[in-house]
């Protein structure tokens, strides 16, 4: 009768805990089994900022439902130490997710963190100027990989407590948190209360910091407006005089597509919004020239981590620099085709290369299909994460299909 009497937690906290536990133990598996495994990695990020939103509403929920108490019987020593082995273990399952969000922020390694592949999360702004601090972003991880055995260590006490109170004369505990497996409990003292403060204000935290690079955006110029760097940071133009353009590109049936592989798999993407200026003389090569104007932040692949990737300062830095124009100069005609200089001015470089493409004009209809490879290396593209191509392949395919309208002559 009396080892019945003791009283349970609430079903919220009972869920809370099961569930942020189950997320420790896969964490600290994760984290054994993540080398050299991007999308490990991404989960470990992904997992690690959940249990910190779960772990904020839990706080908030066990402030407004306290917990009920511990057994009577339990020695003052017993009552300290697991007092102490559960404020251990909330104030590490909110520093664990900051200290490796502080590891992200700070190293040269920039990735970007997609939460479980959809949903973009920024760095810590405060740590933006230690970015590549290699003795802090070493600090943060001896802290980050002692943490997850301190966390081991309190899960030890936690567990053995829980288990020596349950096999032995004293009352029990683990009915608080396992009803109706360890025996019979009572309800919660109290009616349960603050479902929407606790779990609101965690869904509340996670959308202003999930947001907060999206208003930033909203609040900045359009790329149109945005001032660009000054001219003596850019490299010169490719040509001053204007193009006299003879064809109209139809915009609907054409496509600026980039491919490479990352991590052994191909992936692919594509450019919108771009407009080309086209003057091409089949019968006059020599005088042949076009200039391509592509929005580097309209480069979209199939995974938002790519998209996320290419828009920032390693890569295209579209803040910086919202525009790159490609011209192809030099036409011959070849065996198959034609053949032309591509000069792609990408922020700060410019690298010229070959673009074989066939053109068929039937009418006053011409369709394209192009190829040129560019190097990472030549762009600047990647080349503080990545220099020596070991994630993502230095050469990367630009393949150009399209068609286009012959002006009439004037």
């Amino acid at each position: 009768m009396f080892r019945n009497s003791i009283s349970r937690y609430t079903i919220v906290a009972i869920g809370l805990h099961w569930a942020i536990a189950a997320l420790i133990l896969f964490m600290i598996w994760l984290g054994w089994n993540m080398e050299d495994n991007e999308t490990r990695y991404q989960l470990h990020k992904s997992v690690g900022i959940t249990i910190l939103i779960l772990t904020v509403a839990r706080i908030i929920w066990r402030v407004m439902n306290p917990p009920p108490a511990l057994p009577s019987r339990m020695r003052p020593l017993e009552k300290r130490a697991s007092h102490f082995v559960h404020i251990g273990l909330y104030a590490l399952m909110v520093l664990m997710p900051l200290l490796g969000w502080a590891i992200v922020s700070t190293t040269d390694f920039r990735v970007p963190t997609v939460l479980y592949g959809t949903v973009s999360w920024p760095e810590l702004p405060f740590l933006s100027g230690l970015r590549g601090n290699k003795p802090v972003h070493q600090v943060l991880e001896f802290l980050h990989s002692k943490g997850a055995w301190v966390i081991i260590a309190l899960l030890v006490l936690h567990v053995g407590g829980a288990l020596k109170h349950e096999f032995s004369p004293d009352e029990g505990v683990l009915k608080r948190m396992f009803p109706f497996f360890f025996g019979k409990t009572q309800p919660p003292r109290q009616p349960a209360r603050g479902f929407l403060v606790a779990f609101g204000g965690a869904a509340l935290l996670f959308a202003a910091i999930a947001g907060a690079p999206l208003i930033g955006q909203a609040l900045s110029p359009s790329p149109s407006m945005r001032q660009l760097p000054p001219s003596n940071a850019l490299p010169a133009p490719v040509t001053d005089a204007p193009i006299a353009a003879n064809w109209d590109v139809d915009y609907a049936r054409s496509e600026i597509r980039f491919s490479g592989v990352h991590d052994g798999k191909e992936f692919s993407g594509t450019f919108s919004g771009w407009t080309a200026n086209v003057a091409f003389y089949p019968d006059n090569l020599v005088d042949s020239h076009v200039e391509v104007t592509i929005p580097t932040g309209s480069g979209k692949t199939g995974k938002k981590l790519y998209n996320d990737s290419l828009r920032a300062p390693e890569w295209f830095d579209i803040s910086n620099y919202p525009v790159a124009t490609a011209t192809l100069s030099d036409f011959a005609a070849t065996a198959s085709g034609y053949t032309a200089t591509a000069t792609l001015q990408l922020k700060k470089s410019r690298a010229k290369v070959p673009l074989d493409f066939t053109l068929v004009i039937k009418d006053d209809v011409a369709t394209l299909t192009g190829e040129a490879v560019f190097s990472r290396k030549s762009l600047n593209l990647g080349q503080i994460s990545d220099p020596e191509a070991s994630w993502v392949s230095d050469n990367v395919t630009v393949t150009v299909t399209g068609q286009a309208t012959r002006k009439p002559v004037p």
